[in-house]
């Protein structure tokens, strides 16, 4: 959600389930001998080789499971349409191979939210495919991931001011609270989510290891970086018109978020006790700054 990292969602949480002890770990995946594929086969998973776009491939992956993670990766196409394909692909194997619960990776259905007023291609088509879970009747519980930390380290590095000592932190929230976490901490949630079938199967998960303002959250980088930081004070309405279609979008993703998605800081804290909080964050990536 937010900005998707690629390949970082679900990469940890394969390794803390095996740690755990609870499953037994098959992890799915387009390239078996690639690095982070070779590593959890030496801690114990089965590494099998799929494609969302190859239904006999995932079938032969899925067949014998009994809970699954599921991501769809829309920054890998850009496309919504080949997104909901890829899901209700899923939603259906997973409902003939009757398993007892599925977690799935989802978001907002923007688009339907809003009248068609607002549109967030990579929320709308995850937003459609969770409505298609429910619909088949496949027993799925639905995260709905925050903006990510990590991406203060990248595309909202703060950046230094043309004068003086300044750096500038171009957030485009104005003074509404954005939603944030780490991604090492959805891991845990998943595995805490995948033990506890019962109390989850059904309902919808925002996520959030805190609601900080743009002001808020340049404040903190500035106490524990030691660099000055300040808030830009741009709009999120004021983007919505500016730069390719992949910036007009990450513009509408942020007038959403104006509008206060749910997200749950104190069940994301109860599913992940040693989730980050954004100050944590930051100390353990001062460096990075």
């Amino acid at each position: 959600a937010g900005l998707y990292l690629q390949g970082l969602t679900g990469a940890t949480w394969p390794g803390l389930c095996l740690e755990d002890g609870t499953f037994k770990v098959r992890a799915v995946t387009r390239n078996p001998v690639k690095k982070k594929a070779e590593e959890l086969k030496q801690k114990g998973a089965e590494v099998v080789k799929a494609d969302q776009d190859d239904e006999p491939s995932l079938e032969l992956a899925l067949t014998g499971a009994y809970r699954a993670f599921i991501v769809t990766n829309f920054r890998e196409h850009c496309s919504k349409e080949k997104e909901i394909a890829q899901g209700k692909r899923l939603a259906d194997l997973l409902k003939c191979l009757s398993l007892r619960h599925v977690l799935y990776s989802g978001l907002e259905n923007v688009k339907q939210l809003m009248g068609g007023r607002l549109e967030v291609l990579h929320f709308d088509g995850k937003g459609v495919v969770e409505e298609y879970f429910q619909k088949v009747g496949v027993p799925t519980s639905s995260i709905r991931l925050p903006f990510y930390f990590e991406n203060f380290l990248s595309i909202f590095k703060p950046q230094k001011a043309a004068q003086g000592d300044t750096y500038v932190l171009a957030l485009p929230m104005g003074d509404a609270p954005t939603d944030g976490m780490a991604v090492e901490d959805v891991g845990p949630v998943v595995v805490c989510l995948l033990k506890s079938p019962e109390q989850y199967v059904g309902r919808v998960i925002g996520l959030s290891a805190g609601k900080l303002t743009e002001a808020e959250y340049a404040a903190v980088l500035s106490q524990q970086t030691g660099k000055t930081v300040k808030a830009s004070k741009v709009e999120s309405r004021s983007t919505t018109k500016a730069g390719s279609p992949g910036a007009k979008e990450m513009a509408a993703m942020f007038c959403f978020y104006a509008l206060k998605p749910d997200r749950n800081v104190d069940l994301t804290m109860k599913l992940n006790p040693k989730a980050h909080t954004f100050p944590q964050w930051v100390v353990d990536n001062k460096a990075a700054f």
